[in-house]
C-alpha cells in the first residue's frame, strides 16, 4: 500500500510539473523588449516566415511550446499580413491572439509636399508595403490615367500632400484608389464650382498651384501670384514662369534664370507656349490649390521676387514698372555672386 501512495504521490507531482510547464509556454510573459516593439509579416508569409521572425526578434524563447500552441488555436494556416505592435510582457498566448486576430496598428503616412511624382511615391511607400514601382507603373498606365479623368502629364495631379493613415500592407492597388478617392474628396461641389468660375479643371488648378508654389513660400503672397498667372492667361500673355524652365531643364540647383533658358524646347516652356503646362511642375499642398481658388483680384500682371531676399515679391502692372523691379533684383543676385 505504501509503494502505491508514493506511486500515486510521484504521478501528482509529474502532472503538477508538467502542468506547470504547459502553463508558462502559455501564459508566461516571454517578450522583455521596451515597449514599442512592431512585429512584421509580409503578403504571402507562410508560419515558417512567422516563426523565423519572432525568434529572430527576440520575441519568442521557446518555439516549440509557441508552434504547439498556435497549433492548438488553428493559427498555422491562418497567417494575417501586418504590422503588429509587440508589447513588454506578452506571452505565447498573447502573441497568438494578436496575430491570429490580424489587429494592427495604422501607419501614419505623411508628405507634405514632392518636386516630382516619383519622389511623391517614394515618400509614400517607404512606411508601407506597397511596391513604389507597382504603384508608379500605374500612375504611367495611360488606360487608367483615361479612365480616371487624368493624363500621362497630369497624372501628379491626384497626389494630394496631407497625411493619411494606412495599414501597413496596403498594396499599390488599394493605395491608389485610397488616393483617388481623397481626390474626389478634397474636391467638394464648392471646389468644384470656384475652378468653374475660374475657367480651370481640377487638374489645371493643380497645374497652375504648382507654379505658384515653386514661385513662393510666403502665404500672403500666394494668392496674389496665383491672380497675376490668371489675370495673364484671361489676356492671353504667356505665363512666362522661370520655374517652369527649371523644370523643363531638370536641374533644380538652378537658382538663376538666364535667357539661354528660355529657349528649351519643351511644352513646360510657358515663355515659348501660351496657356498653362501639360502637368504639374510640383506635387503641390492642398493649401496652394486653394490659394489658386481663392486668388486674389487685382490688375498686376507682373511680379518679381524682391531684391532683399525676403522671399517676398514686388507686384507690377506696367512692363515698365516691371523691368525696374526686375533691374534691382538682376542687381542684388549680381552683388551676392549669383551666378546660376
Amino acid at each position: 500500500m505504501k509503494k502505491w501512495k508514493i506511486i500515486g504521490i510521484l504521478m501528482l507531482l509529474a502532472t503538477a510539473i508538467v502542468g506547470y510547464k504547459v502553463y508558462n509556454g502559455i501564459f508566461k510573459p516571454i517578450v522583455m523588449d521596451p515597449d514599442g516593439k512592431y512585429f512584421y509579416i509580409a503578403t504571402g508569409s507562410d508560419f515558417g516566415n512567422v516563426l523565423k521572425g519572432l525568434k529572430g526578434s527576440h520575441f519568442i524563447t521557446n518555439e516549440i511550446s509557441f508552434q504547439k500552441l498556435a497549433e492548438i488555436k488553428k493559427y498555422t494556416n491562418n497567417i494575417k499580413p501586418g504590422r503588429y505592435r509587440i508589447e513588454k510582457g506578452m506571452s505565447n498566448n498573447d502573441l497568438v491572439n494578436l496575430l491570429r486576430s490580424g489587429v494592427q496598428e495604422e501607419v501614419v503616412v505623411t508628405f507634405n509636399y514632392a518636386r516630382t511624382k516619383e519622389k511623391a511615391v517614394g515618400l509614400m511607400c517607404r512606411k508601407l508595403e506597397a511596391d513604389s514601382a507597382k504603384f508608379l507603373k500605374m500612375l504611367n498606365d495611360p488606360q487608367l490615367c483615361a479612365e480616371n479623368g487624368f493624363t500621362l502629364d497630369n497624372i501628379g495631379t491626384l497626389l494630394i500632400p496631407n497625411s493619411y493613415n494606412f495599414y501597413w500592407n496596403t498594396s499599390a492597388s488599394h493605395l491608389y484608389k485610397r488616393l483617388l478617392k481623397e481626390f474626389r474628396v478634397f474636391w467638394t461641389e464648392a471646389r468644384l464650382k470656384k475652378a468653374k468660375e475660374i475657367g480651370l479643371s481640377p487638374q489645371e488648378v493643380s497645374v497652375l498651384a504648382s507654379i505658384v508654389v515653386s514661385e513662393t513660400s510666403k502665404r500672403e503672397d500666394g494668392p496674389i501670384i496665383a491672380g497675376v498667372y490668371l489675370n495673364r492667361l484671361k489676356k492671353g500673355i504667356p505665363l512666362q514662369a522661370d520655374p517652369t524652365l527649371i523644370f523643363a531643364k531638370g536641374d533644380f540647383t538652378i537658382k538663376r534664370v538666364l535667357n539661354k533658358d528660355k529657349e528649351v524646347d519643351s511644352p513646360y516652356n510657358t515663355y515659348k507656349n501660351a496657356g498653362l503646362p501639360p502637368g504639374p511642375i510640383y506635387i503641390s499642398p492642398a493649401s496652394y490649390l486653394d490659394y489658386v481658388l481663392d486668388y486674389k483680384k487685382h490688375d498686376y500682371i507682373f511680379f518679381c521676387a524682391k531684391e532683399d531676399f525676403s522671399g517676398y515679391s514686388n507686384f507690377a502692372k506696367t512692363n515698365a514698372e516691371h523691368n525696374r523691379n526686375a533691374r534691382k533684383y538682376r542687381n542684388a543676385l549680381n552683388k551676392g555672386g549669383i551666378r546660376r
